[in-house]
């Protein structure tokens, strides 16, 4: 069996990660208070500022946007803003939630409207917390485990044991192309590669060629 490629060797993607499953939207009220929260995937720091932008613009007439965001492989970048309420009641809780709950590629925006009620600032930062938290719960989180794509070549005499055995490990190929041989592209977690690349040894008796290809990640429900 050959491997081959520009990642052949140790593959360096990072490790699993956290975010949100998908976007969405929450409203706790309090005390007359409406706080509606919005959450975004946002991979990238320019993301998350430009939907914070954009939901800021959209919603000029509401009494704060408080926001937050973590982003980064590691979740290395994270802001946060009172956007007008008292130093450390919104902002912050709102981020705190974010990583506690380990997430990254995430931005959050509260937008209160208030309600002539004051909530004092324990009650403001419970109240912020809780609108985050309470819509990260609403839209689920996912883990992005980090995968390869491995294309095997094999010649047209071992593919349809091949290809049979693949199916029987649970994997399924994303594209098989006939040519001069077959070639299956393969989607591979990193931490699998080389039991994977053993495990096409065995069933091909050595003749399998593999390629490392494009890398990323698959999502996960936690």
């Amino acid at each position: 069996m050959q491997a081959r490629g520009p990642l052949n060797g140790a593959i360096t993607l990072g490790d699993a990660m956290r975010t949100i499953r998908t976007g969405g939207t929450r409203e706790l009220e309090i005390r007359k208070s409406r706080f509606i929260c919005t959450l975004a995937r946002t991979p990238s720091e320019a993301d998350a500022v430009a939907f914070l932008s954009a939901h800021r613009r959209a919603h000029r007439d509401a009494t704060h946007n408080c926001s937050a965001y973590v982003v980064g492989e590691h979740g290395e970048i994270s802001k946060s803003s009172d956007d007008g309420e008292p130093a450390g009641t919104a902002g912050i809780p709102m981020l705190e939630v974010l990583l506690r709950r380990g997430l990254t590629g995430t931005a959050a925006v509260v937008t209160r409207h208030f309600g002539g009620v004051k909530l004092g600032a324990g009650g403001l930062v419970r109240a912020y917390a809780q609108a985050v938290s309470d819509t990260v719960d609403a839209v689920g989180v996912v883990e992005l485990r980090p995968v390869v794509t491995v294309t095997v070549s094999v010649a047209h005499a071992d593919a349809g044991r091949f290809l049979a055995a693949l199916h029987g490990r649970g994997l399924h190929p994303a594209d098989v192309r006939y040519g001069a041989g077959v070639d299956a592209d393969v989607t591979v977690p990193v931490g699998d590669l080389d039991a994977f690349g053993a495990w096409a040894a065995e069933v091909t008796a050595g003749r399998a060629a593999l390629i490392h290809g494009a890398t990323g990640h698959i999502e996960v429900p936690v």
